[in-house]
């Protein structure tokens, strides 16, 4: 779909702000007083844009965009909100997309108490054909279908809330900015609640010749139609324009202030594929996603970067609230993460939402998405229910101690990183975020240390953002701490492995390492799915990118250095684990092209060992027969596989799980940590494994820290506030 789904800043925007977003230029933000900067550089943005649509009017028939994007804000010093409110808010493109890609994240959350609110952009009415299995096709039907499928989401929600799935939900129509209006669905049991909203614009255009969403996004002219749904208490038809999709968008995130925010993958994957498979796959030309998926996760982000703006305006607080983006289609191409008893209960939430044509639900346009129900899911070939994959992969917080020995963690709340700190050293007890700045920035940070205590903190930036066909950009961003415990210099632009900004958008999150000779070797999974390196020298100065090769893997990259100075990348590919390191310390890394490491389904954990070499931690698929060599099928094993760099098998290790793993080593052995088969997190030590049953929900896996007094964990929860575990262990080596 190449820009019709991008996101974009105007690139004037960073001329204002005196920022270069390469070659490893200093920004020039720096501490300010709030209000009269915010209102200065606005107000130069608001020059520029007029001076360039100016031009735009002239020489063509759509109109200007009625504002700009909002500005990138990288200088810090900003209050940041926090209630300790927990709140949970999905956008998808269509129903069913929460019940495919963010399952069992949210469903996981839902259990734990926290509300959840589902905003679904399209009306999900496609062709209109809504064919209940073995009987003959029936006559399209839009509103019918569309409502069918608002039904089975009832029916799904209801279930996952104790209840039967003919449960009566209150429905009604909820006034949202512009004077738009929409289906709203409630629903509550036992101190948990599920609200659905449904804004219900048409899936193509008035024409009915191109996907509407994706023409929203790109098209400054378009009005798109909504859908009147058979059953909804909403009974007129609207319309939405870009403008006015970005306000709705906004405006429910201002009233429910979440503190999750969950969406659909902006970037997704470049993924040629040939035109057959495409159309079965439902793919659009070149990436690994529907185009539905891609323009409404731009819609979404592009909301989040405005509600910061408009929120932080006339020196207001960030929005504190984590984000998630969600793989979509990607499921299809990469080995499957979940494990049988995980994937059954997914997909055992679809078979209510796909219902069944002899159902009494009480909707008279069906009981449905007639398709998706029974087995069906874990039948179709394409496997999306099997996986469920993060488009920004890692850790929420990285830990460090400070000089009067309190922990800090550093992570990124409403779009900017922030840096936490214990109240006392060893109280486990946090203090409010500080606001470091650099956003807008994806969900997690990698970090590095400097031989002196310093710290390197590096983050993926939308540095464009907004639609209208305009630039979509990312880059690299480096925070360099002044001295160890202290503050920082400004963030800096590192730039794109990538020249050209399609390309540049399917980048990976950062991942560092410091070697033993004091340079810090930054990775980055690129377009091409291989990975791209910039290196920083002792005296501070970086290298250009260079291309490592290699074959293709999966983002989160993990990068260690062995006990013998070597620098070490290990990727989970398609077929196995690629492997890039040094010959000897000092040395340029490259492709071991023979590894031979054997399938990962997630990054690898890796343990440097004492006699020089590395050991691996992951979950490999289960043996399975392919019925043809493009079925995408199969699941993960829930116990460990545990290898060295060089091959060797190691003994196995009973830690039976989902999700990526980490590994710190101690005198009595290695520590390892993940998920157990329910979602809670668990540490294997010593023989034995210890299970966190108390305390808030964790949002991906926690971070790892041991100490001669034993192991700690930091993790961050649905409230957006950290939290910490320390359970008895021994003490580090």
């Amino acid at each position: 779909m190449n820009d019709e789904a991008g996101l974009a800043l105007p690139g004037n925007v960073r001329a204002a702000q005196g920022q270069t977003s390469g070659g490893g230029q200093q920004s020039g933000a720096v501490p300010r007083p709030r209000a009269p900067r915010r209102r200065s550089v606005v107000a130069a943005l608001t020059a520029l844009l007029a001076t360039g649509a100016a031009g735009a009017v002239t020489s063509c028939t759509v109109p200007a965009p009625r504002r700009g994007g909002p500005v990138a804000d990288p200088a810090p010093g900003i209050p940041i909100a926090g209630s300790r409110r927990a709140q949970l808010m999905q956008f998808l493109a269509h129903p069913d997309d929460d019940l495919y890609f963010m399952n069992p994240d949210a469903q996981q959350m839902l259990d734990s108490g926290v509300p959840l609110v589902c905003v679904y952009v399209t009306a999900g009415e496609a062709n209109g054909i809504n064919r209940p299995p073995g009987q003959p096709k029936p006559a399209p039907d839009k509103n019918a279908y569309s409502s069918a499928r608002h039904q089975g989401l009832r029916q799904a929600y209801a279930t996952l809330l104790g209840l039967d799935k003919f449960t009566d939900w209150h429905q009604g129509v909820v006034a949202l900015r512009g004077d738009q209006r929409a289906e709203i669905n409630t629903l509550a049991n036992g101190g948990r609640s599920v609200e659905l909203i449904f804004l219900n614009l048409a899936m193509h255009t008035p024409d009915g010749r191109r996907l509407g969403i994706p023409s929203l996004w790109r098209d400054r002219g378009l009005q798109l139609p909504t859908v009147v749904a058979d059953d909804s208490p909403v009974r007129k038809a609207g319309s939405y324009d870009y403008d006015q999709l970005i306000d709705v968008l906004v405006g429910l995130l201002d009233r429910y202030r979440p503190t999750v925010v969950q969406t659909l993958d902006p970037d997704p994957d470049i993924q040629h594929s040939d035109e057959a498979t495409r159309k079965r796959d439902s793919e659009q030309p070149g990436y690994s996603d529907h185009p539905d998926h891609t323009a409404v996760a731009c819609f979404s982000w592009a909301a989040l970067v405005h509600w910061v703006a408009e929120s932080t305006q006339d020196g207001g607080e960030v929005p504190g609230f984590a984000a998630t983006a969600f793989r979509g289609y990607y499921n299809r191409h990469w080995p499957k993460n979940l494990p049988p008893a995980v994937l059954g209960r997914k997909a055992a939430n679809l078979v209510p939402y796909g219902g069944d044509a002899d159902w009494d639900c009480g909707n008279a346009g069906g009981c449905g998405d007639y398709g998706v129900g029974g087995k069906r899911p874990l039948l179709n070939k394409k496997g999306w229910v099997r996986s469920t994959h993060h488009r920004y992969p890692g850790t929420r917080t990285a830990v460090s101690a400070e000089p009067d020995g309190r922990l800090a963690a550093y992570g990124v709340l409403g779009l900017r990183a922030v840096r936490w700190r214990e109240t006392g050293p060893g109280t486990g007890r946090w203090g409010a975020p500080d606001d470091l700045g650099g956003g807008p920035l994806a969900p997690t940070l990698g970090t590095a240390v400097l031989e002196d205590g310093r710290h390197l903190l590096f983050g993926l930036r939308f540095e464009a953002i907004s639609g209208h066909g305009g630039t979509n950009s990312r880059e690299i961003v480096l925070l360099e701490q002044r001295s160890a415990g202290g503050p920082f210099l400004a963030w800096r632009g590192l730039g794109n492995p990538e020249r050209v900004d399609d390309r540049g958008r399917r980048i990976g999150v950062p991942v560092a390492a410091t070697a033993p000779d004091g340079r810090v070797h930054l990775f980055a999974r690129n377009a091409d799915k291989g990975v791209s390196t910039r290196v920083r020298e002792a005296d501070g100065s970086w290298s250009g990118w260079q291309d490592l090769g290699g074959g293709e893997t999966q983002d989160a990259l993990t990068a260690t250095v062995d006990t013998e100075g070597r620098v070490h990348v290990f990727g989970a590919g398609r077929t196995g684990v690629h492997h890039w390191t040094q010959d000897h310390p000092g040395g340029p890394l490259t492709h071991r092209r023979d590894s031979g490491l054997p399938l990962a389904v997630e990054a690898p954990a890796a343990l440097p060992a004492p006699d020089g070499s590395v050991r691996l931690f992951y979950r490999s698929e289960l043996p399975w027969q392919p019925e043809f060599p493009d079925d995408g099928r199969g699941t993960a094993s829930p116990e460990l596989t545990a290898i060295s760099a060089d091959g060797e098998q190691l003994p196995a290790v009973r830690f039976d799980g989902y999700g990526p793993v980490v590994a710190a080593g101690s005198r009595e052995g290695s520590l390892l940590l993940g998920r157990d088969l329910r979602g809670r997190i668990q540490l294997h030590h010593a023989g034995k494994l210890l299970t966190r049953t108390n305390g808030p929900l964790a949002l991906d896996v926690p971070a790892l820290r041991v100490t001669t007094e034993g192991a700690t964990l930091v993790g961050l929860g649905p409230d957006a506030h950290p939290w910490t575990w320390a359970p008895r262990t021994g003490a580090a080596g």
